[in-house]
């Protein structure tokens, strides 16, 4: 069962991103930034930011509530697509979303911000197709290569479980784990989707 999506903090971190590209920013590498962030708060702090569902797709892991925001989709519900349109917005080119008023940075915890910060301070160099070309050496995107590589799903349904495996050496992993702390973020993750399923 997917955790609840916020779509305030899905929004802030899209929001966050092109703030801090100047202005506009590129939508896929926007995502894979996002995918970062989740990463790394998932490793260190035993949750993920956003509570995005992630599929693997050609070029990467996608939060799919977040491409949908950033894309003002009517595939999300009407208040989490009125909220976005208060602070991002499509450009004319739709490969590019811009940012239209500041971060509300409330939503957030502290732990937030740091991870949002780490991807920032540690992939911004990157182009988007670079981007995407890092990503698929993560083993949560990896496993799925050769369903899409067949052609039979354009997409698969990724698990924050795999999150906690490493990539392979000379990859930066968002945040390392020793053996002990990768067995508690995954107790943290099955009580977190236990309560989910209890509340939901």
């Amino acid at each position: 069962m997917p955790l609840s999506f916020s779509y305030r903090k899905a929004t802030q971190a899209l929001n966050f991103f092109a703030r801090q590209d100047g202005g506009t920013i590129n939508k896929m590498r926007a995502l894979k930034l996002l995918f970062f962030a989740d990463r790394y708060h998932l490793r260190k702090y035993g949750r993920p930011i956003t509570n995005d569902e992630y599929f693997a797709m050609d070029y990467g892991p996608v939060p799919s509530g977040a491409k949908d925001l950033a894309e003002s989709s009517d595939f999300r519900p009407k208040v989490e697509v009125d909220y976005a349109g208060q602070f991002i917005a499509p450009s004319d080119d739709r490969l590019i979303f811009r940012s239209v008023a500041a971060v509300d940075e409330v939503v957030f915890s502290k732990t937030d911000l740091e991870a949002l910060r780490f991807a920032w301070d540690t992939f911004r160099r990157f182009n988007p197709f670079d981007l995407a070309e890092l990503t698929h050496t993560y083993p949560e995107w990896k496993k799925h290569e050769a369903a899409l590589k067949s052609g039979v799903n354009s997409r698969v349904k990724m698990r924050y479980m795999d999150f906690l495996d490493d990539p392979p050496p000379g990859i930066n992993p968002c945040h390392p784990l020793t053996a002990e702390e990768r067995d508690v973020r995954a107790d943290e993750l099955e009580e977190m989707n236990a309560l989910h399923a209890l509340w939901n």
